[in-house]
């Protein structure tokens, strides 16, 4: 055979993987010196290999069987020091120890991340065995942010992923948290007698908005009125007390949390708060706006996280109907109190990645934010504040995106409206859905998406009360 034929079929063979393994030709191996954030270490890759110096003196090289393509010092574990991580390549998916259930290593070129600590002037290997599964052409850490240190990853057509370190290796971050709100659970007696009388359950409550529930990361009601279990403490207005039945429903339907903090927190005294708080709460979902007897100390906030991310989520109303809170419980019920509120909005801002208020604010039936509102919402911006979600007007107001003179911004929805009442107006019975997305971005998690997903509520023959999802057409809702 000619030597320009067998040349041909050998670079055919080798283009094909086929003849010895190869490294892809995308990949950019990178030439780079720096220090550790002490300034003891210094990181020097070059030509594929990593040397570590310290004192001017090389202590350690990365192995000769891997080839690196880049190399960071951050502390991805969150022990608060500095690892080194390679983004390297080598041939086989594992290390000397393999899954039982698998036979013989590969022999192709894989991507890896290895991690090793600084310790005593040395370099010791902390985890070796993370298989990417994916192609990277580049990574990049967004340094020590709450709550962890992410790397983000740069695929060869540009995309970027965000990667975290979980005890057992590197996994990819979910790239989404949604959030689904409905406004005031308001259960006059015609909807209570219904479900009483002629239901099994109060499933019928969300029967037309499941999906929207199942679909979302973190699901809020607002539980405008109290629980009961006991029939002669049921109530209409003024002074509601609502089947326990319902709060069943709220936890069968997956919601994750409730605010109570409205004015008709108290209207069943100290036993309605207890009762319905010690409800949600042996249902595993936070309750939030309003304190048992029993808890002695303020609860500013409740922390909700998903993915990592903390969020800090904080209720309030603007009273009680002129029912006194307590003196024996003065955190029974969470009202608007400017010093109090600072406070709270200082104090979850330095514990969480996002702050969410919740206010029952606003003057009923009336569909645009009163002076009350306008102030509370400069004061939740100045706080940073990064997402206000309004009810009590019992109709819908505006929702907007605001910004500070610092850049911060933050999303207010008004007023929501009613999730279900008996209210016969045209306004009270179209209500809303606060929807928005806090999506991955490369600055961190960020708001990306928000909207108001246009309720009805419905009287059907019998007294049957639903709730149906509206479409939108053109302008119109």
């Amino acid at each position: 055979m000619a030597l320009a034929t067998v040349s041909a079929v050998l670079f055919i063979l080798w283009e094909a993987g086929l003849l010895f393994p190869k490294i892809p030709l995308w990949v950019r191996w990178e030439e780079t010196a720096f220090m550790d954030n002490t300034g003891a270490y210094e990181i020097i890759l070059h030509n594929k290999v990593v040397c570590v110096k310290y004192d001017t003196s090389v202590i350690w090289s990365s192995p000769k069987e891997i080839k690196v393509q880049k190399v960071l010092s951050c502390d991805i574990d969150n022990d608060r020091t500095e690892e080194l991580i390679l983004l390297c390549w080598k041939i086989g998916r594992y290390g000397k120890h393999k899954p039982f259930w698998v036979e013989k290593d590969e022999d192709t070129w894989s991507q890896h991340l290895f991690v090793y600590e600084y310790e005593a002037e040395q370099i010791r290997p902390k985890w070796m065995s993370s298989y990417m599964g994916q192609e990277v052409a580049n990574m990049k850490s967004n340094g020590k942010e709450a709550p962890y240190t992410r790397l983000w990853m740069q695929e060869p057509d540009g995309a970027m992923r965000s990667w975290v370190w979980d005890s057992w290796g590197f996994q990819r971050e979910k790239e989404s948290i949604s959030f689904c709100i409905f406004g005031d659970m308001l259960v006059h007696e015609p909807i209570y007698r219904y479900g009483l009388q002629k239901e099994p359950s109060f499933a019928f409550l969300f029967e037309n908005v499941q999906q929207m529930i199942d679909d979302s990361d973190i699901a809020v009601m607002n539980q405008e009125t109290p629980l009961t279990d006991n029939p002669a403490m049921y109530g209409d207005f003024p002074r509601f007390g609502t089947p326990v039945q319902v709060g069943q429903a709220i936890a069968d339907a997956g919601f994750d949390v409730v605010t109570c903090a409205t004015n008709h927190a108290l209207d069943r005294g100290v036993e309605g708060v207890d009762f319905t708080k010690d409800f949600f709460d042996s249902n595993g979902i936070k309750c939030l706006g309003i304190q048992t007897s029993k808890e002695k100390l303020r609860n500013p906030y409740t922390i909700v996280s998903r993915n990592g991310v903390r969020f800090a989520l904080l209720n309030f109303t603007y009273g009680t109907n002129g029912i006194s809170i307590p003196e024996r419980f003065p955190n029974m019920v969470h009202l608007f109190s400017e010093k109090e509120v600072r406070s709270a909005l200082t104090q979850a801002r330095s514990d969480a990645d996002f702050v969410i208020v919740f206010a029952h604010w606003g003057t009923e039936y009336v569909q645009e934010p009163d002076a009350f509102q306008k102030r509370w919402t400069q004061i939740f911006l100045e706080c940073q504040v990064d997402v206000v979600v309004g009810t009590h007007p019992h109709c819908l107001q505006p929702y907007e995106l605001l910004m500070n003179d610092n850049g911060h911004q933050m999303l207010v929805y008004y007023s929501i409206g009613n999730y279900i009442s008996a209210q016969p107006e045209k306004y009270c019975i179209k209500g809303g859905a606060a929807k928005f997305t806090i999506a991955l971005t490369p600055k961190g998690y960020e708001l990306t998406e928000y909207e108001l997903q246009p309720l009805a509520i419905t009287l059907h023959e019998g007294g049957k009360y639903t709730v149906e999802c509206l479409i939108e057409k053109g302008n119109e809702k």
